[in-house]
C-alpha cells in the first residue's frame, strides 16, 4: 500500500495458561508531516498519513474558508522539500480541475505541496493568526483565538430538504468499515465516507491518521471534482463527532453527519445553530439522534 503503512518488528506477549512471547513483523499506519503552501507561502502543517495529498490541501482550504468551489482551486505541485520553494526546486506533479501535468524531479520528500488559486481569489492573509501547525489529532490546535475557530459557510444547510431512512443509516457503519484496507492491516486509521442519500452510493471513502484530515480529503475530491456544495449527501465518520468535524461538514455543504462514536457538547451547538442533522452511537440497530431528527425517517 505504498508509503500509506509500514513495517516493523513487535514483540508480542500473550498472557494465558502458558504466557506466550515471540517475535513478528507487524504493519504500522504511516504518519508525516505535510507543509501545506499557497503561492509559494507557507500556510499549514499537518501530520497526516501520505496519499491523496491534493485532496487533503483543497479540503483545508475549504474549511478554512479561503475556497468554495472546484473553479476556485487551480492546481497543486509538490516541493522538494522543507526550505524549498518553487524557483529552487523541481516540481513533480500539478494536479486540479485543469488537465494534470507531470514534471520529473530528481529528489522529493512528497511532504510539502504548493497550490495554486484562480485568479481572482483572494490569497489567505499571512498573518491570519494560526501557529501552521496541526496534529493528527488536533486540526484546530494551531489556531490563535476562540473567536478564529468557528468559520462562516458559504452555504445554507438548514435550508438543505434532504431525508434519510433510518434503515439507511444504520448500514453506513458497516459500509464504511468494509472499505477500510489500511485499517485492516494497521487496525491505527480514521476513516470518512460520503454517501448520496438518494442512491446509497458510496461517492468516496479516504484513510487518515487524524479524523480531520480524512474529512478534509473527503471534501477535497468533492472540490476536485467541482461538487461543492455537498447537498443530498450524508457524511459517516469511524469515530466521534467533534466540532471541527461538524463545522467541516458545514463549510461543505453536508446537511447530515452520522459517527459511530459520541458527539462533543460542543459539536451539538454547532449542528443546531448551523442546521445540521448529526447522529452519533450508530451501532447496530440503534443510533441517537442530536439535532433535526426529521431528517431521519423511521
Amino acid at each position: 500500500m505504498g508509503r500509506i503503512t509500514t513495517r516493523t518488528r513487535v514483540t508480542r506477549i500473550v498472557l494465558a495458561d502458558e504466557t506466550e512471547v515471540r517475535q513478528r513483523a507487524d504493519v504500522l499506519a504511516v504518519e508525516e508531516p505535510l507543509e501545506i503552501r499557497v503561492a509559494g507561502t507557507a500556510l499549514s502543517v499537518t501530520m497526516r498519513t501520505p496519499g491523496h495529498d491534493v485532496e487533503l490541501a483543497a479540503g483545508f482550504l475549504v474549511s478554512e474558508g479561503v475556497i468554495g468551489a472546484g473553479e476556485e482551486f487551480r492546481s497543486a505541485i509538490h516541493c522538494g522539500g522543507p526550505g524549498s520553494g518553487p524557483s529552487s526546486s523541481a516540481p513533480l506533479l500539478i494536479i486540479g480541475p485543469a488537465p494534470v501535468g507531470v514534471l520529473a524531479a530528481e529528489a522529493n520528500t512528497y511532504n510539502v505541496l504548493d497550490v495554486a488559486l484562480a485568479a481572482g481569489v483572494t490569497l489567505p492573509s499571512t498573518d491570519i493568526a494560526r501557529n501552521f501547525y496541526t496534529t493528527s489529532s488536533c486540526g484546530v490546535c494551531g489556531t490563535a483565538s476562540i473567536d478564529a475557530i468557528e468559520k462562516i459557510s458559504r452555504y445554507e444547510v438548514s435550508s438543505d430538504e434532504t431525508s434519510i431512512a433510518a434503515t439507511a443509516v444504520r448500514g453506513l457503519p458497516d459500509a464504511l468499515r468494509a472499505g477500510q484496507a489500511a485499517f485492516d492491516k494497521t487496525g491505527g486509521l480514521h476513516a470518512a465516507a460520503l454517501f448520496d442519500v438518494t442512491t446509497g452510493e458510496m461517492l468516496v471513502l479516504r484513510e487518515d491518521v487524524g479524523r480531520h484530515n480524512a474529512v478534509d480529503k473527503v471534501i477535497g475530491w468533492a472540490v476536485l471534482h467541482d461538487r461543492l456544495p455537498l447537498r443530498g449527501t450524508v457524511l459517516q465518520v469511524s469515530g466521534r463527532a467533534s466540532f471541527e468535524l461538524v463545522q467541516k461538514a458545514v463549510m461543505a455543504g453536508i446537511p447530515i453527519l452520522s459517527a459511530v462514536s459520541a458527539p462533543s457538547s460542543l459539536a451539538v451547538e454547532l449542528a443546531v445553530s448551523s442546521g445540521l442533522t448529526l447522529l452519533g452511537f450508530v451501532r447496530g440497530a440503534s443510533m441517537n439522534v442530536y439535532t433535526r431528527p426529521e431528517r431521519v425517517m423511521v
